[in-house]
């Protein structure tokens, strides 16, 4: 494995980790069907670290990996502060080109297809929204939308409540204290991207602070081949959040697909093989 860091306008480290394929591909590799690489964007809070289990079962399918991070959590230095001013349209117009870059760089003859975790697959949405015809596809898992209405019974008003007070919190204080929280506060997160995530939670509409395009019309526009896989247990983002988001993209050619065991949010990282499975096969079917 190799560690690209990427440094960002404001002086952030951000790691990209490179694993290349070591594994054959079961499926042959030609001038029309070249490897993909998957790149990972992980969810918020989740360091990129803890995705290595998964990108190299991966990798053993013969499918080139690289894995992000998302600024400020992991192995991103420094932690979100006060001064931290980026939210959801700065990680997707500065981050993920920079990302990218290094991708390609990396792996030159490789069908880049990007794979998003809960928020890093809201993220994916819009960067793809962005540069349209550039990506092979995207998979979204365990990955939709926080808007309250998504979410069954009392879940819902949590969702809506529960956003607004960590908004409210992160504005007060500068910054979002997830870190003094344990392992469920979502790690120590920029002001900016935690009213994001509230106004999304809200309104159900991509909005983010600084945008320069019409997101959610960018979204409306864009064909291009989405796998979401959805997981029981899952209370973050369950079916109806999932089918919130792919509803933005009403012109991608969708396969939906559901875990049956109970893995809940994070739990098909360490246990990936049905996950990968899924994934190795709709990859061979594009």
């Amino acid at each position: 494995m190799e560690t690209v860091p990427i440094q960002m306008p404001d002086g952030s480290t951000v790691p990209v980790r490179l694993l290349p394929a070591t594994g054959p591909h079961r499926h042959p590799i030609t001038l029309d069907t070249p490897r993909p690489v998957v790149v990972l964007i992980p969810g918020l809070g989740v360091p990129g670290e803890y995705y290595l289990y998964f990108a190299r079962e991966l990798a053993r399918r013969g499918v080139d990996v690289a894995v992000g991070e998302l600024r400020g959590n992991g192995d991103s230095l420094p932690k979100a502060s006060t001064t931290s001013t980026y939210g959801y349209h700065e990680l997707v117009a500065v981050d993920f080109p920079a990302i990218f870059e290094v991708v390609r760089t990396r792996f030159p003859d490789s069908t880049p297809y990007l794979l998003g975790h809960s928020m890093g697959g809201q993220l994916s949405a819009l960067y793809a929204a962005r540069v349209r015809g550039r990506l092979a596809g995207l998979i979204l898992v365990a990955s939709g939308t926080p808007y309250h209405r998504g979410f069954r019974g009392l879940l819902g008003p949590g969702m809506l409540l529960g956003t607004a007070a960590v908004s409210l919190t992160a504005g007060l204080a500068g910054v979002w204290p997830g870190d003094k929280m344990g392992p469920n506060g979502f790690g120590r997160q920029s002001k900016v991207l935690i009213s994001d995530w509230a106004r999304l939670a809200r309104t159900g509409r991509f909005t983010p602070a600084g945008a320069d395009i019409d997101y959610e019309e960018r979204l409306s526009r864009l064909k291009l081949p989405v796998l979401s896989i959805t997981l029981s247990g899952d209370e973050l983002a369950p079916r109806a959040s999932a089918r919130h988001l792919l509803d933005k993209l009403p012109d991608a050619d969708t396969t939906t697909w559901h875990e049956p065991r109970p893995l809940g949010h994070n739990g098909w990282i360490q246990d990936p093989a049905a996950v990968i499975d899924r994934i190795e096969k709709w990859l061979h079917d594009r």
